[in-house]
């Protein structure tokens, strides 16, 4: 049909191609060969399209290089004969679509693949190409299975129970025999594995199994994803299949494949009518004569010049834009397709430049796509199995956080978390002991964890950190600890006591400030007692002193006569009491509790010192230990808090370094004054449960962890258990713990804004009021007038003290008295 049509297309071409056929059928290798072999030595051919089968083609390719002749082939993944520079590959290269095909599990969100290949050349040549796009999307493969051309169908129901059992639900399958992929669905489907919850794909090979066999297959595959290159509907492609249907007795469609050979035999009519030399006898003759004889091939004249012109070929072809890259032919776009009950439904499309696009269909939830079993719901890719098989670690210490005691039914912190989550995933499960025969611990928990890649176990529970070398390998939870290493060491009282303690519980401001109130309180009440009170008559330091310093045990005798002396001493005494009070309890603190403080401050100092440091047996923390610089002889391994506690105490190491949490549990076990806990010194993740990688539970299991932790009432039972008890923080700072002008700055402005107000208010009605009359007096001179307000200041004022604390009777003389004044003044002037 292609030749035919094409010169009806180019009815001038001078050139015609001869077409002689020979049937390999699909017996090997060698009837291909055989075949190849008779075509070049008895019939002269220059080209050769086919074989389809892939081991058929690396002998017939080996033939042409041999012959200069080029060798054709139009069927899919086929690999690369690179050996050979005239052998062409004519069909889109397989990494294209295993690119297609990852771009899809991506999209989706799927974690995890199975491949069902055809145990075949064909099978083979796709796998690694497969398996490299996956990675690069970090899909790895949890399984692969091979499906042999002739396999029975007990065979293949054998390999689908294994698939089962497995706990990925996402399959991609590649098969060549469409016999071999109908039998393999049939039988998916009567396993129960075209249900909801499964995702199945296919490649290009196997998406025209509906057309091919019809509403059979249909029932077997509805719900299927399947690839298909992306062909651009055009005249010539619409008239090839009609005349396909009408001519040929076909119910469908011209297939991938037949659309390639199509356009193979067009690329070849064009190249052959632009060789320039002679098609006939182009053939240098070989000296055998054995008709079988390799040594009887002889060598085309024009071959190599048709050999560049398939290579420079390019022009629209049925299948797509035909131009050869490398000898394989350039890979166009592919559509993506549902199967669903009317046939395809196309769902989206992938290019080589713009990556995957989906049209109307949600990549979260999968609407928009019929899965098997009928939903429209995206399955999650993955199904716990029946039993998880979980590790977990053997150690003689610190069995608050993986401990299984049977009898007592106490299990440590880890595992009572870990089973907390499996009951809200309703996940059964069971428990594997990484233990020798003596019941010891089998090895490092690096050891342990490295059981996951030999699938010997599904999970690893138990007080497990999450260090940067582990995530390369393995996948964890998210952590449920604190993080970080830091060091337990002794501790000493760091107070001195001495003579001169006493002085500590105020700093140096307070003191400085306490000492200008006392002296400015005292003057203010000799300033407005003296004048009306014996006990504070007469100028001197000693009567100001005397009664603020007794106020501070409250022995001052003085009885106060004025309300404003009474008024300042009340806010006083309110000042003395509270800052008695303070100081008294600072200074008993400062005598009688011990402030402790770390023998070691930080690691340098330990390098510097030269000091041994314990660290727990088996623990990452010694190797970060040895990268600090420690002498080896300086690490001394532990394997328990009691192993610690004797080591501290002994005086065999100055510190311990671990991480957070079992350093928690020693202090919470030996919560006393002789320790302390510094830092952390260096960073780390905390613990979390270890998966393999890429394993699809790690996002489950940390939601579970996360919904546990939001239960108080679970947790604080946990963390009891874990810590029973709290240590007090005895970390006080002797700086921190004195008594600042800062704290009494308040009493100081409400007690100083009493006095200076208190003696602008007695002396502003002394002045003002009682004597006015005689500072009125403008006869007198400046200096005489000042030296009547020293002499009234100075005067004993028995007449003003009653002015303001009046006594029945005496009015009169408090008339007399101001009347006194002026008349002497003006003696004096007469």
């Amino acid at each position: 049909m292609a030749a035919n049509d094409f010169y009806t297309e180019y009815p001038n071409y001078s050139t015609r191609l001869s077409l002689h056929w020979r049937d390999t059928s699909d017996e090997g290798a060698i009837p291909a060969a055989s075949a190849a072999l008779d075509l070049l030595q008895n019939v002269g051919v220059e080209a050769v399209i086919g074989p389809q089968a892939s081991t058929q083609a690396k002998f017939v390719a080996e033939l042409g290089g041999r012959a200069r002749v080029p060798v054709l082939s139009f069927s899919a993944s086929l690999p690369r004969v690179r050996s050979s520079p005239y052998f062409f590959h004519t069909a889109w290269d397989g990494f294209s679509q295993a690119r297609a095909v990852a771009s899809l599990v991506n999209a989706f969100g799927w974690r995890e693949a199975v491949t069902v290949l055809e145990d075949s050349d064909y099978g083979a040549a796709f796998a690694p190409f497969l398996t490299d796009a996956l990675q690069e999307v970090d899909v790895p493969v949890s399984c692969r299975s091979m499906i042999a051309p002739r396999a029975t169908g007990k065979q293949i129901a054998s390999e689908l129970d294994k698939l089962r059992a497995n706990r990925t639900r996402v399959f991609i399958v590649h098969m060549y025999s469409y016999s071999l992929a109908f039998g393999f669905f049939n039988l998916t489907k009567s396993l129960g594995m075209m249900k909801n919850g499964y995702v199945w794909i296919v490649t290009y090979s196997l998406t025209d199994i509906v057309d091919l066999m019809g509403s059979s297959a249909m029932d077997s595959i509805q719900g299927v994803i399947g690839l298909t290159p992306s062909v651009r509907e055009n005249e010539r492609l619409h008239r090839l299949n009609r005349r396909w249907k009408e001519d040929r007795q076909f119910k469908f469609n011209v297939t991938m494949f037949g659309l390639w050979a199509y356009d193979t035999v067009w690329a070849l009519a064009m190249a052959a009518e632009d060789v320039r030399g002679s098609l006939n006898s182009s053939f240098m003759a070989s000296g055998s004569t054995n008709s079988t004889d390799l040594g009887r091939v002889g060598a085309s004249l024009i071959g190599p010049e048709l050999r560049d012109l398939l290579l420079s070929s390019s022009f629209a072809g049925v299948g797509g834009r035909f131009r050869l890259d490398g000898q394989v032919l350039e890979s166009g776009s592919y559509e993506i397709v549902n199967v669903v009950d009317g046939g395809k439904r196309r769902i989206g499309l992938w290019s080589p430049t713009k990556g995957i696009s989906l049209s109307n269909v949600n990549v979260t939830d999968g609407d928009g796509v019929e899965w098997p079993g009928g939903g429209w719901r995206k399955p999650k890719g993955w199904e716990w199995p029946i039993e998880l098989v979980v590790g977990i670690p053997v150690k003689p210490g610190f069995e608050q956080f993986v401990e299984i005691n049977e009898s007592s039914g106490r299990k440590g912190y880890c595992i009572e978390l870990f089973e907390a989550a499996m009951k809200e995933l309703s996940v059964n499960f069971s428990y594997k002991r990484f233990s020798n025969e003596q019941g010891g611990s089998n090895g490092t928990y690096d050891d342990m964890v490295y059981q996951l890649s030999h699938q010997r176990l599904d999970a690893v529970v138990g007080d497990l950190t999450i260090r940067e070398n582990r995530t390369r390998y393995f996948d964890f939870t998210q952590p449920f600890t604190e993080s970080g290493l830091a060091m337990v060491v002794p501790t000493r009282d760091a107070r001195r006591k001495g003579a001169w303690t006493f002085l500590k519980p105020l700093s140096l401001s307070l003191w400085l400030a306490s000492a200008a109130f006392f002296i400015f309180t005292g003057a203010t009440i000799w300033l407005l007692e003296h004048r009306h009170n014996d006990d504070f008559h007469g100028v001197g330091v000693g009567p100001v002193l005397y009664f603020s310093f007794s106020t501070l045990v409250f022995a001052h005798r003085e009885r106060l006569a004025t309300n404003s002396g009474r008024l300042v001493a009340v806010f006083w005494f309110f000042v003395v009491l509270i800052l008695q009070a303070n100081y008294t309890a600072r200074l008993t603190s400062m005598l009688t509790v011990e402030q402790l403080t770390p023998t070691v401050e930080d690691v340098a100092q330990l390098l510097k010192d030269g000091s041994a440091v314990g660290y727990q047996k088996d623990s990452f923390v010694q190797g970060l230990l040895q990268s600090l610089k420690f002498n080896e002889s300086k690490i001394i391994p532990y394997e328990s808090a009691e192993e610690y506690h004797q080591a501290l105490i002994n005086g065999s190491v100055a510190a311990i370094v671990d991480e957070v949490p079992y350093l928690k549990v020693f202090m919470a076990k030996y919560c006393h004054k002789n320790f302390k806990m510094v830092g952390p010194i260096y960073k780390s993740s905390g613990f979390g449960f270890a998966f393999p990688k890429g394993s699809p539970f790690v996002g489950e299991v940390s939601r579970a962890i996360l919904k546990v932790m939001q239960n108080n009432t679970l947790m604080d039972k946990l963390e009891k258990n874990l810590y029973p008890t709290v240590c007090a923080d005895n970390d006080t700072d002797t700086e921190s713990s004195r008594l600042t002008f800062r704290i009494f700055s308040g009493l100081s402005l409400i007690t100083g804004t009493t006095s200076l107000s208190a003696l602008i208010l007695h002396y502003s009605i002394f002045f003002l009021r009682q004597q006015r009359p005689s500072l009125l007096n403008y006869d007198q001179s400046p200096l005489r007038r000042v030296a009547m307000l020293v002499q009234l200041f100075k005067q004993r004022g028995s007449s003003l003290q009653a002015s303001e604390d009046p006594k029945p009777g005496e009015g009169s003389t408090r008339s007399a008295v101001v009347l006194a004044l002026p008349y002497a003044g003006a003696k004096e002037n007469g």
